[in-house]
């Protein structure tokens, strides 16, 4: 367990306390770019330096893009030290940052994943810790005004951290019908970690027929969830087992894709599939990690292209020692398991990518390492095909002083090709920043990579919501 300890590790010490207010009141934060240099024929600006104060402290996630703003959580900070969920917005000069909502406590702790933005409009997101095993919760605005929003928490389910549900989750994911779906890293059956389901029961939502109720004619709403089990990870087996950071992701059939940091036959790593029946959910290992040159544990979720196949990374191994960038195609009935490029590393480090891979239009793939890089501060690295190959750009090496270190966080575009994200440790006050990547040639608009982009209305044609880049579907030209 030494590597997942290591990786682990930054979780920052708890204080134990509750306050009762569940409405809060923005807590703005206006500063410049305090970084600015071109590096590779790139511009790296840090847009905000997290002082660990009311504003946050210690990014594990990276940022969501919607209509101009990022929005993001830290796992630290705030009045209570519990984490903070912001917005960052450009006012044409500088940057403000909004840590609009701060846990307390009792509606959890440590909100170490990205939030995802609902077809209601509203956000969800998940807590490690809490009032029991960790939380799902989700953040309505209201009241708003001319500059910002009050905001109303309400949390959705509370894990009790046994066989019947788990502990410690991390990510959300929504299908078609607007149910939930995720993680937890260990209790359940085995203690090794669930994947599970959280279906909307109440006012009309799961449901497509006339009935259902909607707002804005395409997100429908929701009121009562209930929680389930699709899996306990049972390592005996040869299963794979703590599925830590592994947001999962669905494939055009509604099967779900994930993967787990132990297990599996060499036991370093698995990619796991779940596939839906009448009678339940079935789960399958499609490909157990050697620990060698293919890479060793996995520590993010997987995407998808258009064609099907899966990509992912590996934080350790591989030739490079750095772990790697992989694929898996699906071949006749099966998977096909190939490199795209090793990483390199000192072995035993796992300073690999800790977060999922992003792909642009073009295919280009893109994430950030943990402490790789020139400066062994981490970096942001590019992987462009060229031929039968791909080849490795580092787009930025982090330096561990102002302009941050340890970025776990991966990469999000916005709408005109920038590239952004967080890293945990570095800045002004050492409790990470926010950063921003202006490429000399930029690609306009991710792939899409994270199915299901969620048409919730009877069609797309009617409206929908791009649950990655917050693009309103029925308005958006699909040809930038």
């Amino acid at each position: 367990m030494a590597n997942l300890t290591r990786l682990r590790s930054i979780t920052p010490v708890l204080h134990l306390s509750v306050t009762t207010d569940r409405l809060a009141l923005a807590i703005v934060f206006l500063l410049a770019v305090v970084t600015s240099q071109v590096v590779q024929a790139q511009s790296f600006n840090v847009l905000h330096s997290f002082t660990g104060g009311n504003d946050g402290g210690n990014p594990s996630a990276g940022v969501v893009y919607r209509s101009g703003s990022f929005y993001g959580t830290t796992w630290a900070g705030g009045p209570q030290n519990h984490g903070v969920i912001y917005q960052l917005k450009s006012d044409g000069s500088g940057w403000t940052l909004n840590a609009f909502y701060s846990l307390d406590g009792s509606d959890g702790q440590i909100p170490s994943a990205p939030v995802v933005f609902g077809p209601d409009g509203a956000l969800y997101s998940t807590t490690e810790f809490g009032s029991g095993h960790g939380n799902i919760f989700k953040l309505t605005p209201m009241d708003c005004g001319m500059e910002r929003c009050l905001w109303l928490e309400s949390v959705l389910y509370t894990f009790q951290g046994g066989t019947g549900d788990g502990s410690k989750p991390i990510g959300l994911i929504f299908d078609r019908a607007g149910n939930l779906y995720g993680t937890t890293s260990s209790g359940g059956a085995y203690g090794n970690g669930t994947v599970y389901k959280l279906s909307c029961v109440g006012d009309g939502c799961g449901s497509r027929d006339s009935d259902c109720q909607y707002a804005d004619n395409f997100a429908p709403l929701c009121s009562v969830w209930t929680e389930g089990l699709l899996h306990s990870f049972d390592p005996s087996t040869g299963d794979g087992f703590v599925p830590y950071r592994s947001v999962l992701l669905f494939d055009n059939a509604g099967n779900l894709y994930g993967t787990t940091y132990f297990g599996g036959q060499y036991n370093a790593g698995t990619v796991f599939e779940l596939t839906p029946s009448e009678s339940g959910w079935t789960e399958s290992v499609i490909y157990s990690f050697a620990g060698s040159a293919d890479g060793r544990y996995p520590y993010s979720g997987l995407i998808i292209d258009q064609s099907g196949n899966l990509y992912g990374t590996t934080t350790d191994g591989g030739s490079g020692g750095g772990g790697t960038v992989f694929k898996l195609s699906p071949s006749d009935g099966g998977w096909t398991y190939s490199v795209l490029y090793s990483l390199t590393g000192s072995i035993g480090d796992s300073c690999g990518p800790a977060w999922a891979l992003t792909m642009d239009a073009v295919g280009n793939l893109y994430d950030t390492t943990g402490c790789d890089g020139a400066y062994g501060f981490g970096n942001v690295f590019k992987l462009t095909k060229t031929g039968g190959s791909w080849r490795y750009t580092s787009l930025y090496d982090f330096t561990g002083g102002n302009d941050g270190s340890i970025p776990i966080s991966g990469v999000t575009f916005d709408a005109s090709g920038n590239l952004y994200g967080t890293t945990y440790y570095g800045g002004i006050h050492n409790a990470g920043v926010v950063w921003e990547i202006m490429p000399e040639e930029r690609v306009f608009r991710p792939e899409r990579t994270h199915w299901p982009v969620v048409c919730l209305a009877r069609d797309c044609s009617q409206g929908g919501m791009d649950l990655d880049q917050g693009i309103d579907l029925a308005h958006h030209d699909r040809n930038k």
